[in-house]
C-alpha cells in the first residue's frame, strides 16, 4: 500500500458544464472514437476524462458495453499518456463495439499522444 497519489491518476468529468467546456478545445477524429482535448493551463491538476456514448449507437446494453471498454482501456494503458492539467472527452462510435481490445487501446494511446496535423488550405483559396 502506498500513501500518496500515483502519477497516473486520472480524474473524472461528471457534470454537463465540464463536458461542454471541453468542446471548446481541439478534436481528434478517428474510426473508433472522437477525442476532444482541452488544456486547462493547470500544471498541478490531474488529467480528467469523460465518456460519451449517444443513443444512436444501440440499446442500453450495447452503449454500456462500449463505455466499459473505453473505461478499461483508459485504466490499463491510456492513463499513462494523459497530460496533467488536461481534460479529455471520448465520444464512442459504433465500430468500437466490435473492434479488438488491443486495437482500441493502441488507437487511444496514439490519439492522446499525437496532435492532429494542420490542414493546408486548398490551392484555389490563396489570393494572388
Amino acid at each position: 500500500m502506498t500513501s500518496g497519489k500515483d502519477k497516473t491518476t486520472v480524474g473524472r468529468l461528471k457534470s454537463r458544464p465540464q463536458f461542454l467546456a471541453v468542446r471548446a478545445g481541439e478534436s481528434r477524429k478517428g474510426p473508433l472514437f472522437l477525442l476532444e482535448v482541452l488544456d486547462r493551463k493547470d500544471l498541478d491538476g490531474d488529467a480528467r476524462v469523460g465518456f460519451t456514448v449517444t443513443k444512436k449507437h444501440g440499446n442500453a446494453v450495447e452503449r454500456n458495453r462500449m463505455r466499459r471498454r473505453l473505461k478499461e482501456a483508459v485504466r490499463l494503458s491510456a492513463g499513462f499518456a494523459m497530460k496533467p492539467g488536461h481534460d479529455y472527452v471520448i465520444v464512442a462510435r459504433r465500430d468500437l463495439l466490435h473492434a479488438p481490445f488491443d486495437t482500441l487501446t493502441r488507437a487511444l494511446c496514439d490519439r492522446i499522444e499525437n496532435k492532429p496535423k494542420q490542414k493546408r488550405p486548398s490551392a484555389g483559396s490563396r489570393k494572388p
